[in-house]
Parts: structure tokens; sequence; C-alpha cells
């Protein structure tokens, strides 16, 4: 038990993923890598026994060092990729993520000391949603800027 929802699929996994949507001040906190060029959300994988709820508030805590409570669930996201990382480089991803809003407390300070599967250290940026940086997911840069209060569901195919 306690293990990532990944699952390998023919040549190709499925990954079962959370992610948070962290707003303060008008600006959108992201996490990158020294191994990449784009940011992405704050969140990861699913551990197999543990809801989505649940994993959000881990995820949060351990990329951010602040345990935070959840506001509202805002998307789910079905996504077909090929993998960059070192471990999935070239393989076919079928991704569905559930992003949550998260409450932001008002003394909200984050300090990352976390790493990527791949080893790679992480680090936190707060961005504009008119900023130019590469993110994923990519429709956050769109869909948070009319953000309404009902869950939206997105598909996106990469292939």
């Amino acid at each position: 038990m306690n293990r990532d929802m990944t699952v390998q699929c023919d040549d190709g996994l499925i990954n079962i993923r959370v992610g948070a949507v962290i707003l303060k001040d008008g600006k959108l906190l992201m996490v990158g890598n020294q191994r990449s060029d784009y940011l992405y959300s704050v969140g990861g994988r699913i551990k197999f026994g543990e809801t989505a709820e649940q994993a959000v508030v881990r995820e949060v805590y351990e990329e951010t060092g602040v345990k935070m409570d959840i506001d509202r669930l805002g998307f789910i996201h079905e996504n077909y990729f090929i993998g960059d990382s070192q471990a999935k480089r070239g393989k076919l991803i079928y991704e569905i993520s559930f992003f949550f809003y998260m409450k932001v407390p008002n003394d909200f300070a984050p300090k990352c000391d976390s790493f990527t599967e791949d080893d790679a250290q992480e680090y936190l940026k707060w961005i504009s949603l008119n900023d130019e940086q590469k993110i994923y997911p990519e429709f956050f840069k769109t869909e948070l800027k009319n953000a309404g209060i009902g869950v939206r569901h997105i598909v996106s195919d990469e292939r």
C-alpha cells in the first residue's frame, strides 16, 4: 500500500494525480526544477489508499511546508502526453488530475525542500497569469482568469 497511482498499460502509463490552485495577490504559485524549462502545478500522484483530498493536502505540505485546507474542487483534467522525465521519457501517459483551489492563509510563506522522482531539486515561483513562462497545465492561464464556482472538465491531447 501507499504506492503512487501509476499503472503500466501496454507501452504507456496511467497516472492519477492531484494539483493545487494556490492564488495570492493575483499571482499563482507554481513549481519548477533544474531539469525543466517549464513550471508545473503544486501537486503529485495520489498514493494507493488515499482520497484525492488527502493527496492534495499532503502534496501541498510536502512542496510548500504549509498545511492548507481545501476550498473546493475546480477542475478534472484528462491529459494524453509524452513523458519527459528520465524514467518516463518517450512513454505515452494518460493522466487524470483533480485540481483543488486551496485556502491560502494570510501569512503564507512557502518554502520548498522537495525533489522530483528523478531527484531534481524543485523550487517555487509566483507567476502572473499573463506571464510568458510555459506552464502545465496550460489551461490555467485562461481558465483561472474566468474561474466560476462549478467544476470544469478539461481534456488535452499532446500525442
